[in-house]
């Protein structure tokens, strides 16, 4: 599973409008209106690189009212949960 965080800004009147679009994108897990130099960003989880470049390139960058971003890929976790697992209730490899 590839993990991304996209730091977001937004035309100043539509943050809640591309933050409840982005919320609606499959692969984007969560979205956070946050203070600072940003105004959105986003969780984006996906199975694969090929998956994320979709994701980033047609999806996010094809909503209305965003004047800029910066996407920032994970390459490890320290998180205590298993995230991956979590996302794979119901496929096939969890109930193996």
């Amino acid at each position: 599973m590839v993990t991304a965080l996209v730091h977001i800004k937004t035309e100043r009147t539509k943050v809640n409008a591309v933050g409840e679009t982005l919320s609606e994108l499959a692969g984007v897990t969560e979205v956070y209106m946050v203070a600072g130099k940003v105004d959105l960003i986003a969780l984006l989880r996906t199975k694969d690189n090929e998956a994320m470049a979709e994701l980033v390139t047609r999806g996010i960058l094809e909503v209305d009212g965003i004047i800029g971003s910066e996407t920032m890929v994970a390459f490890r976790s320290f998180s205590k949960f298993d995230l991956a697992e979590l996302f794979d209730v119901g496929s096939e490899s969890a109930r193996n």
